[in-house]
């Protein structure tokens, strides 16, 4: 009796605990990479143990009562040469590295957002659209519209995925409209005519119900990948106006007819003209149809994301692009850079998402377009032939893809001027922090959370995951 007594008060302690089970844990695990490289996103045998005391060191708080958005993954852009040095790999070898990339267990890396080209990029062999016809000619009708360029390689590999990663994110963005709907009738620059509003929604109607019958659910597509640079083969100029006109008259009735809950999300590119998505939110006939706005940071600061939440607070954000790469010159890896600039940045400004570019390239950095391709876009991965190289942008987004899975909420987290962090209550219930030590020398700091703390010490450069 006095056994059957005790076990019910210790239930009974149990359920009236004012903490989650995640805080009764005394321990948490740190996963590492250095800038020396003597740790690649590895995790530590040593456990940091929570106690009511510590060190005076600096101390990040954790504050799980404060919640901020909802994540919705991490990952890279799938280009077309992605997937085309991923599918000439070997069966077995693909196969492996695709479940190390996708999956979650072990050591894979848990990505569960990917970008793709609606048509080419700048990192394909060649340009294509999903409805070219000879110089001179038209066809509003879309009579000529097929995915089988993307059939060659980017369907077969995002089906591969989609068996290992079901519920991945998939968003998609056009660099170019087809040239014979553009003022200069080219793959490079121009500006989408007006008189053709009404085929191009169709046409993303057309790309959105395709990958559907595939088999690959599209979340989300942007209008145009970065609409004020007519720089890349291909490309298009489509001022914040234009793009107004196109959602509200053409792309988002388009969608509604048509039964279709993809995600319009605005601009897709830099962080320096806010008022690029800001002019297109305010109208109020065009604001129902979009579900947010997306940016780059090779411009701009990142904090210009919050100017946007603040004045929209209901629309959501997104990072869709930023090149993490090394250099020959530099031998240390910049890591706590790139997490702390970009990711760690863009989640502190309420992006649900990070994406960086792109997944793989070989080592010259092929295949892209001439007049306008990118010479030097690193992949997250090099891959010649079989053999394959992880690189910087792998490390930076397996710090969190691995953990941070869709659904997790971002917390409440200080974050020291020389120690940026983020923190996550991820689904599961664990808590989730990347520290970034953007110092040259080690820094050793307390983690505090429901008033016990931790202690850790990183190597300057280095960027540690703790899990508990």
């Amino acid at each position: 009796m006095k056994a059957k007594v005790a076990f019910c008060l210790l239930i009974g302690a149990m359920l009236i605990s004012p903490f989650p089970t995640h805080a009764q844990k005394s321990n948490a695990q740190l996963w590492l990479t250095n800038a020396d490289r003597t740790a690649l996103f590895q995790k530590q045998n040593h456990a940091f143990h929570f106690s009511p005391t510590a060190e005076p060191h600096p101390t990040i708080e954790i504050r799980d009562t404060q919640t901020f958005q909802t994540m919705d993954g991490f990952g890279f852009a799938l280009t077309w040469g992605s997937a085309q040095h991923l599918y000439r790999m070997v069966p077995a070898k693909r196969n492996a590295l695709l479940r190390e990339l996708f999956a979650t267990r072990g050591n894979s890396i848990g990505i569960s957002y990917l970008r793709v080209s609606i048509g080419a990029s700048d990192l394909n062999e060649y340009v294509y659209s999903y409805d070219d016809v000879p110089v001179g000619q038209n066809d509003p009708a879309l009579t000529k519209f097929s995915l089988d360029e993307d059939r060659k390689y980017v369907i077969p590999i995002l089906k591969a995925i989609l068996r290992i990663r079901p519920d991945i994110k998939i968003l998609g963005s056009p660099w170019s409209a087809p040239a014979w709907m553009k003022s200069n009738n080219g793959v490079k620059g121009g500006n989408l005519m007006p008189e053709y509003y009404e085929a191009y929604a169709k046409y993303f109607v057309e790309y959105i119900q395709g990958m559907k019958a595939e088999g690959i659910p599209i979340d989300a597509i942007t209008i145009q990948n970065e609409p004020l640079n007519e720089k890349n083969t291909p490309s298009m100029q489509l001022l914040a106006p234009d793009e107004a006109i196109f959602v509200r008259d053409h792309l988002g009735p388009a969608f509604r007819s048509a039964g279709i809950s993809t995600k319009i999300i605005l601009y897709d590119h830099n962080c320096d003209h806010l008022e690029y998505p800001m002019s297109i939110l305010k109208d109020p006939q065009t604001n129902p149809f979009v579900d947010g706005s997306a940016f780059h940071l090779y411009g701009g600061d990142i904090s210009a994301m919050s100017g946007v939440h603040d004045a929209y607070p209901g629309k959501n954000l997104y990072f869709t692009e930023y090149m993490a790469v090394e250099h020959s010159d530099t031998p240390t890896l910049l890591i706590a850079k790139h997490v702390s600039g970009t990711v760690i940045g863009a989640v502190r400004n309420w992006s649900r998402n990070v994406l960086l570019w792109n997944l793989a390239a070989n080592s010259k950095f092929e295949p892209h377009t001439d007049n306008g391709g990118c010479p030097i876009c690193q992949g997250a991965l090099t891959i010649d032939g079989n053999d394959v190289t992880r690189n910087l942008a792998y490390y930076t987004i397996a710090h969190f893809s691995k953990f941070v899975r869709p659904g997790s909420v971002r917390i409440g987290s200080d974050s020291p001027e020389t120690l940026p962090s983020v923190a996550f209550q991820v689904t599961g219930g664990k808590i989730v922090l990347v520290v970034a030590n953007t110092a040259a020398s080690p820094q050793t700091f307390n983690v505090r959370f429901h008033d016990k703390l931790l202690t850790a010490t990183l190597q300057g450069g280095a960027v540690g995951t703790l899990v508990w």
